[in-house]
């Protein structure tokens, strides 16, 4: 498997805005699947964007019209970039990669990736 290394965390005020990158250690384009997962201490893993090899995107209701899943094959990185950030937005955020097709209503399923990132913190007050 590739390894996947999330960077970009950090500390932000509310109204703010962070880029996350997740760069794979192989070729990121040959999984089908990428995505963003976050998680709080005491709750499961959320599925935030995901994105496949076709270029189709899934958001949670939480994030739609702020953040936005960008995948450049050029630089190898799967990027998240976060606007209009707010406290419920605090989490460990870790990358996920899947070769195989996930069908679209688990695309933001944590059971459906088998690669992940180590994760990356974001704090916003």
């Amino acid at each position: 498997h590739v390894q996947l290394v999330e960077s970009g965390g950090g500390s932000v005020q509310s109204g703010g805005s962070l880029r996350l990158s997740c760069t794979g250690s192989g070729p990121i384009n040959t999984y089908w699947n990428l995505a963003w997962f976050r998680q709080v201490p005491g709750k499961e893993r959320e599925g935030v964007a995901a994105i496949d090899s076709d270029a189709l995107t899934s958001y949670a209701d939480s994030v739609k019209g702020r953040f936005t899943i960008i995948k450049d094959i050029a630089k190898n990185t799967l990027y998240l970039q976060m606007n209009s950030l707010n406290p419920n937005d605090t989490a460990m955020y870790y990358c996920a990669a899947q070769r195989w097709s996930v069908a679209r209503h688990v695309m933001l399923s944590p059971g459906e990736y088998n690669v992940w990132g180590q994760g990356t913190q974001v704090t916003v007050s």
